[in-house]
């Protein structure tokens, strides 16, 4: 993957308009990484871009990486790996899913851009990072270049310190949802001294804190731990109708891990008087947007109403 491909285009920031705003007095934009690339949308491109040159550098034909049942990442590695004409490797958390797979919205596209897998206990997944498990998988796959799980390391903070432009310096607050932690590393290296950070966790707790502060220097930053929805994956009717009322209202689909829980709770942040009148807020729109339909399915097994798509 080149850094720039014909397939990628400038994101822009669009200006999000809503009652409540106006009555506030408060700014929201949106940067729509998610148009960013057609398949490999978001901060996906943007931590794999160092990490493929790195592979292709140390003269590696192989990507192994590791994440869930319906993980962006998973995605994104295997269609990056396709065009680049690399192989790769899913390591797969979740043994249920191995009879299971080509009916996953996610591990069919993956499977399709020619990603194998390998479906391991949660129990063994938890050991991905020691050092006898990574080899045993190099005895059985060969010589690899390991992405991490999110696709979050040195070499992705470095991409997502690409997200904000020097026009975005005329920001206040920059919003960015938490997965693993890279994203918003990134972005907070990359914030002028004047700007404040604010990271979005879709899971439970300020344990990630510890995480990102292995790739940042800068404090002008904080964790807002009060919007998960219950943790990683989890939904509910009323984030799905906010996420559909964004949808039909202003013309930008989110996705209902990530940015749709950031998004509601910005929101919530300005209603409860948070900001102070004329903040000016920047939010980063991730992508993910490829996981929709795999919670979809799982929105109908329960009953529950749909994201429209």
């Amino acid at each position: 993957m080149e850094p720039l491909s014909p397939e990628v285009v400038l994101v822009t920031n669009q200006k999000i308009s809503l009652p409540l705003l106006k009555k506030k007095k408060v700014e929201l934009y949106i940067k729509r990484e998610d148009l960013i690339h057609p398949q490999i949308s978001g901060n996906k491109y943007r931590k794999l871009k160092y990490n493929l040159l790195k592979a292709k550098e140390l003269k590696h034909d192989t990507l192994l990486t590791f994440g869930g049942a319906y993980s962006n990442h998973i995605a994104a590695t295997a269609y990056a790996g396709k065009v680049n004409k690399m192989q790769t490797i899913g390591v797969i958390r979740g043994e249920e899913v191995a009879d299971l797979w080509s009916n996953n919205p996610t591990l069919s596209a993956a499977h399709k851009h020619g990603m194998k897998f390998k479906f391991v206990s949660r129990a063994d997944y938890r050991k991905k990072e020691i050092t006898g498990f990574l080899d045993n998988l190099k005895a059985e796959f060969g010589n690899f270049y390991m992405v991490p799980e999110g696709g979050t390391n040195k070499l992705a903070v470095k991409g997502c310190e690409e997200i904000l432009t020097p026009k975005d310096s005329e920001f206040d607050v920059i919003c960015c949802s938490v997965g693993t932690g890279g994203t918003l590393a990134g972005i907070i290296n990359s914030a002028t001294p004047n700007q404040h950070v604010l990271g979005f966790p879709a899971l439970k707790g300020d344990f990630l804190k510890k995480d990102i502060c292995k790739f940042v220097e800068n404090g002008n930053w904080e964790l807002c731990t009060d919007y998960h929805f219950g943790g990683y994956a989890r939904v509910n009717e009323s984030l799905v109708s906010f996420i559909n009322e964004m949808n039909q209202n202003l013309g930008i689909l989110l996705d209902p891990v990530y940015t749709g829980k950031m998004i509601y709770g910005i929101l919530d942040m300005i209603a409860n008087d948070y900001f102070k009148p004329r903040t000016k807020i920047l939010t980063i729109h991730t992508g993910g947007l490829q996981g929709i339909a795999g919670m979809n399915l799982y929105l109908k097994s329960k009953n529950l109403p749909i994201i429209d798509i």
